[in-house]
């Protein structure tokens, strides 16, 4: 419930109110046009999110209920918050099909918000959780910007080697 409640209401229930209903001001077709198929983008990268958060993670976003495992799969290897960039670009969607300034400075207000969740609480937690492996992440991939090229654990790779090699005669 969290994971759809939460983005929910940041990205739908709150700019509903924000817009009076979703009211737009007459953005042209081409604002109209970039607006959707970024509020579609948005609301794709949140799915695998969630998804991959129950099936890779075994568990979910919300705090109280955190995952078992370090959830760094899929859009996670480009960078380490898609979901907040998700509920972002959500947002930045609609205020574009609205030409909505009130939508923009709530979603520069969301990144901030979240932004600070991120720094002070949910990264030193789970570098406190899951230790180097996190760290190693952390190091290798961006918070906020994505990586051209998806991040591959060189941890896994080498103990998977390292495994195979093992027995094998030299």
């Amino acid at each position: 419930m969290f994971a759809v409640g939460q983005p929910g209401v940041v990205a739908g229930l709150v700019p509903y109110l924000i817009t009076g209903g979703w009211e737009g001001n007459g953005a042209s077709v081409a604002l109209q046009v970039s607006g959707a198929v970024l509020l579609a983008a948005g609301l794709a990268v949140l799915a695998q999110t969630v998804i991959r958060f129950a099936v890779e993670g075994l568990g979910t976003p919300f705090p109280a209920a955190p995952t078992e495992n370090l959830v760094i799969g899929g859009p996670y290897r480009y960078v380490r918050n898609p979901m907040y960039l998700g509920v972002i670009a959500t947002i930045l969607g609609q205020a574009a099909i609205l030409a909505s300034p009130a939508l923009l400075v709530y979603a520069a207000i969301v990144w901030v918000t979240v932004a600070s969740f991120v720094r002070f609480y949910e990264e030193p937690t789970l570098s406190s959780q899951y230790g180097e492996p996190y760290d190693a992440y952390r190091r290798a991939v961006r918070a906020w910007w994505p990586r051209a090229t998806p991040w591959r654990d060189e941890h896994v790779s080498t103990r998977s080697e390292a495994s195979a090699t093992a027995g094998a005669p030299r």
